[in-house]
This record gives C-alpha cells, structure tokens and sequence, in this order.
C-alpha cells in the first residue's frame, strides 16, 4: 500500500488515469496502465537499492573465532626456521634421530616431551631419522595453519585428515615419557608393565579432557583443559608423583591394585560378581549391573560378554572415589537414569533406594522411608523443576556425592549420616580444595599397599630371602624406604592393553 500511495503522489498521469477509470465505475485497471504501474515500481525498487547503506551497517564485524588458534600478529617463521636449521647442521648428514629431538624440540619452541610428535609427523616412522628438509617444510606449514599448542600438538598426534585425537594417538608420546622421564627409570626393568601405566594414563586423560564423551578430543576440548600445562611440566619435574591429574606413577599403582585384587584368574577383565567385592561390597547390585550394562563403557563387549577391562575400571574407580568432579557426576547420572531422559524420576531414585533399604535392614539399621528420603534429597538438590533432577542440578548443587551415596553405596551413606551436618555445608562452601577426594583417597590406599608390601619383606628377611632385583633397584635409584613398585605375578595370558576397538559414542 505505501508503496501505491508514493506512486500516486510522485506520478500525476497515473493519478489522473485513476481517476477517470473511479468516474467510469471500471475498478479492473486496463493493461496500460498494469505495466506503467509495474515499470514505475521498478524504478523505485531500484533507487532504494542504491541508496548509500548506514554508517553502523557498513562497519565491519572484527573476526572473533579461531579453531586453530588466533594468529600472532609479529610472528617471524623465518627467524624461527633458521634456528631449526641451524640445529639440524650439528647432526652428521644433517638429519636427526630420535635421541637428537629434544634440541630439535626446543629449538620449535616447543616443550621437551613434544619431541617423539614431531619426530613422527616429520615421516620418520620408515627410516627412523629425519631430515632437515621434511622437518622445516613440515613445521613451516605448521607455523602458518596452527596459532597455539592445543592445535599444534592435535595437528601432530593425530591421523591424517583427522582434527581429533583418539586414545591410540598418545600411546607414542607415552611411551617415550615411560621410556625417558627419570621418575620412571625404575620400569625399565618391568616391561611388562609399560602398557599398564600407559593404559592408565590414557583414560585419565580422556576423563578429564574429552569433555564430550565422545572418545575424540577436540581442540577446543585440549585447550580447555590443563593437559599441556601438565606435559610442559613433566621436562622441569623429576617426580612424576607431582603430577597427580595424569602421569603420578602411585595412583597407577593404587588403581592396578584395586584390579588386581577383583581379577581373581588375572585374564585383565573382571564380571559383576569380581566389582561386587570391591570395597567389601559396599556399592549396590542395582548399580553395578548399570555400569556392566554398557551405559558407561565404550567397549561393546562389556555388555555383549558381561566383562568389564581394566581400561574401563580406571573410570569407574575415580568416579567412585571422587563424585565431585563434572566427569564422575555425569557418569553416576548415566548409570541412575534407566530411561535416559535426561531426568532422575522418583521412580529411578525408589528402585535403586529398596536395595540401600534391604542393607540397612541386613545390618539391623531402620532405614528412612523412602517419602522421609526423597524429601530430604530434594531439599539438598534443589532442582529448578519439582519433582525432576536434572545434570544440571546435581552440578550446581555441589553436594551430588551425597546424593549419589545414598541410593547405592552403603558405606559412604552411613558415613555422611555420622558426620555433623555443618561439617558438609562447609566443604560445600570450600568447594575450590586444593587437594580433590580422589587424591586423599589414592595417597592413603598407597601407603597402605607400602606398608603391606614392607611387613612382607620383613617376613621374608625371616626366612633369609631378599628382595627382588627389581625392590633393590628401585630402593637405591630413588633413595626412599618404601618401594615405588612391588613385584606382582605375570598375568596368564599375553593381552596388549593397548588393543581397544572404541566406538565414537556410548550407547
């Protein structure tokens, strides 16, 4: 309509022939004057379009997302090109081996335990040397296509065309941290053990950094993350046991123990009657067919085979022992949500409630009625939705370890009942510990290993048999009175630790 009105006003002949055809009683507009009408509003769809565009249209909006990084502005490639030559010319023939990297490594600016990744994204997989040649031309490109570490170091570990890293990406850069940090020189001696410690370390780093539980790490995911600080740290660290999120050889230890001690035929995978007797049978029967029933693993086979691998209890294990963290509260909400809507039900909370009620009557303890106990995990939870209790409110509550507890771990849930119920508002209150449960828990099962291991030897000094090769070894090299490594049977079969098919996905 505005359109017509600026029509009429702007062309006096179309306002006269109008008028003419209003006097002639004749509403249908002749065909003359359709086109004039249609040509005249072409003209003005035109001289629209050509008007000059606002001043806060025509600003450009600044870039603001870099999936590779964001670009140094005075980034010198040359300059640092000619300090990588100038490295490689030292070497015979200008090409270097594996043990040349570390200079090779520092000379990219790069931390020392990068230096097996970049020995392999430069070809050296089939000569097992590298030139100067594939080097410079191999980090050039990377200097101009990746802006910080996460995706440089992504770029390097994973597989051709692949913006991701999955868990076998790391085993090369682990094994040459098992092979050349001086906290584990003492495994030197126990190869057999490498892919333990290996396999360890992988799942601690996907649980703490893939985020999304999908078996890739992203960059955005890696640069979130405290990983590369972590690695940085281990070329200035000579204690491996320091760095507790990843590499601590004592929480290997502690967690390898725990298997091992339900792996009753030591084949490296347990059932469902070998996880009930962790820790005296403390967490439900409910709760552990949940985990067996694949919900949690990303091997098939755990639920096809009812078999769970020692890959897979590492996970259970720290989110058993720490239910504060975002990765062991999504893994319990997995497990407690049988219909996987996203939302705990009463009715989920009562079926795994009646066997909690079946211990505590077994222990003649009355136990709370269900009603009683509801009531009290909302008031605790307080989820934004009545009567449903979503991630998102056990996250934000910060006292989801309580609630978990109480509907499937007997020992914990009588624990928290004992304590002072201001004692729990205040380690809610101090939320930001220095020192996570999953560390308390580990540094006081290690002691407890050493000091079992040390009355051992004691017993055995009766009977004049002395340590192991290995136990003399580790007490000089380190200079401790307690053992870094107790001398466990070989397992009966000769299973690689490292051969998991992983889906992308949990079912």
């Amino acid at each position: 309509m505005r359109m017509r009105e600026l029509s009429l006003h702007q062309d006096p002949d179309l306002r006269k022939e109008l008028a003419l055809l209003a006097r002639g009683c004749d509403f249908v507009l002749p065909s003359r004057f359709k086109k004039r009408l249609r040509a005249f509003q072409q003209g003005q769809a035109q001289v629209r379009t050509e008007e000059p565009v606002t001043t806060a249209l025509s600003e450009s909006i600044p870039k603001f997302y870099f999936p590779q990084g964001r670009p140094q502005a005075n980034l010198n490639i040359d300059g640092l090109i000619s300090k990588i030559e100038k490295i490689f010319s030292q070497f015979p023939n200008e090409r270097a081996t594996i043990e040349d990297m570390g200079l090779v490594a520092k000379a990219c600016e790069c931390p020392l335990y990068w230096k097996v990744p970049l020995f392999c994204s430069a070809g050296s997989d089939r000569t097992g040397f590298v030139s100067v040649h594939k080097f410079v031309a191999m980090w050039r490109k990377m200097l101009q296509n990746c802006h910080d570490d996460a995706s440089k170091f992504v770029h390097l570990l994973a597989k051709p065309g692949c913006n991701y890293l999955e868990q076998d990406d790391f085993i090369p850069f682990l094994q040459d941290v098992v092979n050349t940090h001086a906290g584990l020189a003492f495994l030197k001696e126990a190869p057999d053990f490498h892919s333990r410690y290996i396999t360890t370390v992988n799942q601690r780093i996907f649980y703490n950094v893939n985020r999304s539980w999908t078996g890739k790490i992203s960059c955005s995911e890696l640069r979130k993350s405290n990983f590369l600080q972590n690695v940085a740290l281990l070329e200035q660290e000579e204690d491996v046991n320091q760095l507790t999120e990843y590499f601590s050889y004592e929480h290997f230890y502690v967690i390898y123990c725990k298997f091992w001690e339900l792996d009753t035929d030591h084949d490296l995978y347990i059932d469902q009657k070998d996880l009930e007797r962790h820790n005296d049978q403390a967490i439900s029967q409910k709760m552990i067919e949940r985990i067996f029933s694949g919900t949690v693993t990303r091997d098939r086979r755990v639920y096809k085979e009812g078999r769970l691998s020692y890959a897979d209890f590492v996970w259970f294990l720290i989110s058993e022992e720490d239910k504060k963290t975002d990765t062991s509260i999504e893994y319990w909400f997995r497990c407690m949500d049988l219909d996987g809507d996203g939302v705990l039900s009463m009715y989920e909370l009562e079926y795994f409630y009646e066997e909690q009620c079946q211990k505590l009557e077994a222990l003649a303890i009355e136990p709370l009625p269900f009603e009683d106990c509801l009531c009290q995990m909302l008031d605790l939870v307080k989820p934004e939705v009545e009567g449903k209790i979503t991630l998102r409110d056990l996250k934000k509550c910060k006292l989801a370890h309580i609630f978990f507890d109480t509907f499937f771990n007997i020992e914990k849930y009588l624990d928290h009942e004992q304590r002072d119920p201001f004692s729990v508002i205040r380690e809610a209150e101090t939320d930001g510990q220095e020192v996570s449960d999953w560390e308390k828990y580990a540094a006081e099962e290690y002691d407890i290993l050493v000091a079992e291991e040390a009355t051992g030897d004691h017993c055995n000094d009766v009977y004049d048999n002395p340590l192991s090769p290995l136990g003399q070894h580790i007490s000089s090299e380190l200079g401790l009175t307690k053992k870094h490594f107790f001398e466990i049977p070989t397992p009966h079969c000769n299973l690689d630790m490292d051969e998991y098919e992983y889906e992308d996905d949990f079912e």
